[in-house]
């Protein structure tokens, strides 16, 4: 059995909530992706043009500061990757995060959160920044509340130990 990591942003909760779950599932560690700066409703505000999320998802080299980096990436195989579709991507601060450790020979799943999009072009946008031998598995977009049993069957689907 592979060691297991579930990193995740969270920017609303809902995120967090999935996170949590499939720690439970999986038993496995949690580590929260978090800005330096934390996120204001008002920095959310996809409907203003100028808040902060729009400007950062609009400059496709964005990339948030985090608060910290102090996530053990080398203690783990498996990494699931969890955050919230923004602009139909992740967001940015997801690059930040990838960008800040090697993931060299890891395996990382993706999985989100959205109220009506799918992953769109995440896979491609994250992919340079990590490791080519960096093994990918675009997981699943989660809409609403997920209960345990869809989270078992989904992780049983999973290519991975």
């Amino acid at each position: 059995m592979s060691k297991k990591l579930i990193a995740f942003f969270s920017a609303g909760g809902s995120t967090r909530k999935l996170a949590d779950s499939l720690a439970e599932i999986l038993d496995a560690d949690t580590y929260e992706i978090k800005p330096a700066t934390l996120y204001t409703g008002k920095d959310l505000n996809w409907n203003n043009s100028q808040s902060r999320s729009s400007l950062e998802m609009a400059d496709i080299n964005s990339r948030p500061e985090l608060a910290d980096k102090s996530a053990k990436i080398a203690d783990y195989d498996t990494i699931f990757l969890g955050f919230p579709i923004w602009w139909y991507v992740a967001p940015h601060i997801i690059n930040s995060f990838l960008e800040s450790y090697d993931f060299s020979g890891k395996t990382i799943v993706i999985f989100a959160t959205s109220g009506g999009s799918g992953f769109g072009d995440t896979l491609n946008q994250l992919k340079p920044s990590c490791s080519d031998s960096t093994l990918w598995i675009q997981g699943k977009v989660f809409r609403g509340r997920a209960d345990k049993s869809a989270l078992n069957d989904w992780i049983k689907s999973l290519p991975i130990e």
